[in-house]
């Protein structure tokens, strides 16, 4: 019931109690077997027994409804810190019986498996030894449940949800109408089909900037932004699956793309990696264009039907294969022209996108050396690169907004006001931003949080998360679980909710110093 990264509904919360007790009961089995094995105890009483379990019973009397109301309270703390209303409708009773069921659950499933396990050491046994037939069938249920989970249960769902997804992916969300101007994929002049495009891609192609709206807001002219974009059913219109090669021919067609609309003449050129269904951060991408006066084009595909949790669970290589595939391919072009008429290349993407996305480079250096500029938002734990990056920090630095070299090319960043954090070194270019959140449960879950204490957890928390935040063994990994449920339904700046800042985020990447500009877009943003 203690705090973690952002506030939890009642029913997230009985989940995440239900699986911590679940795990707490194992844990106290675990130790009582290995105590009776070492036979380190005696047969106790029946009297001494009998005053135990009044103990316990005492003890939970007092214990639970009194972290039930403690629970609801320091959730309200996290709803203030992140900038939601307090809540007073917090089922107490919904928590417990909820929480209840799932531990017996989980419990029947444990002692099922462990069923199963000593069947097949009874049966292996008739012509081995016992320590043989148990290690063996330790083994093989081991095997079998690791396919299960791994191979068996990730396909399948993969395969389930793909179809739904695929069919959700035919419409267009409300208020998108097929564009006319010719910058965009999609439009009648476009090699890109309107209906090939998927439901993000149409609402990536037809939102954005006009010419107008930037001279609008900047007093200047401005030139319409381009936007380009290959959908996956222009080379996988039966939903079979992405692979390489496809891949390959999806960037070879954004790559016409951007001839056909004169992306190369454009000041700006900008790779951006989606997440699973080919979602854009239409905030990151509209900032950038306000701030360079529309004089700039923004190359996208999709790769996948599926949103991000599941595309991670199902196929965690096709991300990869198209940050590399994509950027590789618009990098391979840009270089064929003069170097005094080449566009400054910037790479950026969100989630799924930044993990992806960052995969086109070998490390930071390469980063710096192929393009003019990067930012990665909201990347997740398990992205190679950021890791890399963030346990290159220097002495002293927090994980949660590491320092690198001092700041010379690379910056991490909550808020803006971070970018320029005194003690910082000059600002060099080519820049690197990664923006994140502390109360970001995408960026900090991991597998780690098991049986490990994080750096971040070992220092002082972020603005967002509340001082109380602890770590507890496998507590903690299924509190922070669960926060990714719904890590984007909360205010931006929160979270994994990233918005108008991004206006402030690119200024700093491009070296834009007009102030005013910036509040201006933030303020159209938001």
């Amino acid at each position: 019931m203690s705090p973690s990264l952002l506030p939890r509904p009642w029913y997230l919360q009985a989940v995440a109690t239900g699986l911590s007790v679940a795990c707490g009961y194992g844990v106290g089995v675990l130790v009582v077997w290995g105590v009776r094995r070492m036979e380190l105890t005696r047969e106790w009483p029946d009297r001494l027994k009998r005053w135990g379990w009044y103990a316990i019973a005492l003890a939970a009397v007092i214990v639970l409804p009194l972290f039930l109301v403690l629970g609801a309270w320091w959730q309200n703390i996290s709803r203030d810190l992140v900038g939601i209303e307090p809540s007073r409708s917090w089922d107490y009773a919904g928590v417990f019986v909820v929480a209840a069921i799932l531990f017996v659950l989980v419990l029947l499933l444990a002692r099922g498996i462990r069923w199963v396990t000593d069947r097949l050491i009874t049966l292996i046994g008739r012509v081995l030894p016992p320590p043989v037939s148990r290690g063996i069938a330790v083994v093989a249920v081991g095997v079998v449940l690791v396919f299960a989970v791994e191979g068996l249960l990730a396909t399948g769902i993969a395969r389930i949800s793909n179809g739904s997804a695929a069919a959700a992916d035919t419409g267009s969300a409300e208020g998108v109408v097929q564009p006319t101007a010719p910058e965009r994929s999609g439009s009648p002049q476009s090699n890109e089909q309107w209906d090939s495009l998927g439901k993000e891609g149409r609402t990536f192609v037809a939102s954005g900037p006009t010419s107008q709206d930037i001279t609008d807001l900047t007093g200047s002219p401005a030139l319409t932004p381009i936007r380009v974009y290959a959908g996956r059913k222009s080379v996988d219109a039966d939903g079979l699956g992405l692979g390489r090669s496809t891949v390959d021919s999806l960037a070879e067609r954004l790559v016409a793309e951007l001839d056909r609309t004169g992306a190369f003449d454009r000041k700006y050129l900008a790779v951006a990696t989606t997440t699973g269904r080919g979602w854009v951060n239409n905030s990151v991408a509209s900032s950038l264009e306000y701030l360079t006066g529309g004089d700039s084009a923004i190359a996208a595909i999709q790769y996948s039907f599926l949103p991000s949790p599941l595309a991670f669970l199902a196929d965690r290589d096709t991300p990869l294969i198209a940050g590399r595939a994509v950027f590789e391919a618009v990098y391979q072009r840009v270089q064929e022209l003069p170097e005094n008429d080449r566009p400054k290349l910037l790479v950026f993407g969100e989630s799924l996108g930044s993990y992806g996305g960052q995969d086109a480079f070998s490390g930071v250096q390469d980063m710096l050396a192929r393009t003019d500029g990067a930012l990665w938002v909201g990347t997740p734990n398990f992205s190679e690169q950021w890791s890399r990056v963030t346990d290159s920090r220097d002495p002293g630095s927090p994980e949660i907004l590491p320092v690198i070299y001092g700041g010379q090319n690379v910056r991490f960043a909550a808020e803006p006001s971070d970018l320029d954090a005194p003690g910082l070194v000059d600002w060099e270019s080519p820049r690197v931003v990664y923006w994140q959140h502390p109360s970001d449960p995408i960026v900090w879950w991991s597998f780690d949080l098991l049986f490990g204490k994080p750096d971040w957890l070992r220092e002082p928390r972020g603005v967002d998360v509340d001082k109380g935040m602890t770590w507890i063994p496998l507590v903690t990994f299924w509190q922070v679980t669960l926060d990714m449920a719904l890590a984007a339904e909360v205010p931006e700046g929160h979270g994994h909710a990233y918005g108008p800042d991004a206006a402030s985020m690119w200024a700093s990447v491009l070296g834009i110093a007009d102030p005013a500009l910036v509040e201006r877009v933030t303020d159209e943003l938001r």
